[in-house]
């Protein structure tokens, strides 16, 4: 066999060649080349993704930072500026989150119905990890944040110097700066030396390669707060500092890239999937075979954590019959995930961000299974 040292840093098995990130024309930028990557999450296991496998999404490519130069600006209506290094932040106390990252244009292509029969295409956006590094309360702790301070400004030094504004209450709250990822150090995709973590909110917030804090009394207006990540309502009225991702959930199993074709009647077999919640924890997740007329409740396994993926199961007797499989989750805040007609009837189909309604899938007599949309 091979040496131990053949490879220092493992790498998969030849054999598992379709557990592999994926881009789509239909999301490349202007020069033709993609900007996001989807996350394979049907040939996931568990709750924890891979960091070779997780999701990637990028306003002006990747920045290449050498850790040795990196400094951190903390500054704005503060007593006390600060400017760190990587070692110097390193110094304050670490604390490590299982949290998942989902970019709130997850889904956003099939308002108007499905455009992908993949799951991977179609919910890949997302991804969930271990993440380690540093409360933003602690290191403000000292410097004498002012009353008047209300949001804070987070800006990369990517191409783009993508820039959002965070209100304070929630750089209070959870916010942390994060240099680690799943027992390493960030990957250049995922920011590194230093992204910025908020549980449970939109992805594009979470700006990687992060050089500044800075708070004031008013919010920046960035571009990607402005031009983009806002929604037009039928009512003429756009939504803005929407942050929260909403209660969601998808069925991984069966999904399109993994039907029951090879399945006989009788043959027991596993559904599975995942639950999130941006404002909690999952509380409970339905299933439902025949297109939301009736539910039957399923079994949540292993780790249930707030402002985290959840893993569902149920155990089915396959029939051979079409089905129209979908589920649906609630958080313990009392959200309820939505149908389709739902979540249209409040912001129409003109949308990107936030689409977290019912998915279904359709699987037919044969075991072939498709991407449809199911209307009340």
């Amino acid at each position: 066999g091979d040496p131990v040292t053949k490879n220092r840093y493992g790498i998969p098995s030849p054999y598992e060649h379709n557990n592999t990130r994926r881009t789509t024309a239909l999301l490349a930028s202007g020069d033709n080349y993609a900007s996001i990557s989807m996350c394979p999450i049907h040939e996931q296991e568990g709750i924890i993704t891979p960091n070779g496998l997780f999701f990637n999404r990028s306003h002006g490519g990747v920045a290449h930072v050498d850790p040795k130069s990196y400094r951190l600006m903390i500054h704005g209506l503060l007593e006390k500026p600060l400017v760190l290094t990587l070692d110097e932040l390193k110094r304050y106390p670490s604390v490590t989150r299982i949290h998942f990252v989902e970019c709130p244009a997850n889904g956003g292509p099939e308002w108007r119905g499905p455009q992908f029969n993949s799951i991977q295409f179609a919910k890949g956006m997302m991804s969930q990890a271990e993440w380690t590094g540093v409360m933003i309360k602690d290191i403000i702790a000292d410097l004498g944040l002012k009353k008047e301070a209300l949001w804070m400004l987070a800006e990369g030094c990517d191409n783009s110097e993508m820039g959002r504004t965070v209100p304070v209450e929630k750089v209070l709250d959870d916010a942390m700066v994060v240099y680690a990822q799943n027992g390493e150090a960030l990957r250049p995709e995922q920011g590194y030396p230093v992204r910025l973590m908020l549980p449970g909110w939109e992805g594009n917030l979470q700006v990687k390669w992060l050089k500044r804090l800075e708070f004031s009394k008013d919010p920046f207006y960035a571009k990607e707060e402005t031009a983009k990540y806002t929604v037009l309502t039928p009512s003429g009225k756009a939504i803005q500092h929407f942050y929260p991702l909403e209660v969601n959930s998808i069925i991984t199993s069966p999904c399109p890239e993994k039907p029951w074709t090879d399945l006989k009647k009788g043959d027991l077999v596993e559904i599975q999937g995942l639950a999130w919640s941006g404002q909690g924890t999952i509380k409970n997740v339905d299933i439902t075979f025949d297109g939301g007329n009736t539910w039957r409740e399923v079994s949540l396994k292993g780790l249930v954590l707030p402002k985290a993926w959840t893993r569902f199961s149920y155990m089915y007797r396959y029939e051979g019959k079409p089905l129209l499989l979908a589920s649906r989750a609630v958080d313990d805040s009392g959200h309820i995930q939505p149908t389709i007609d739902q979540e249209t009837a409040v912001v129409g189909v003109e949308a990107v961000y936030h689409r977290n309604s019912i998915c279904t899938w359709e699987v037919t007599d044969k075991g072939v299974v498709n991407n449809v949309h199911v209307r009340s």
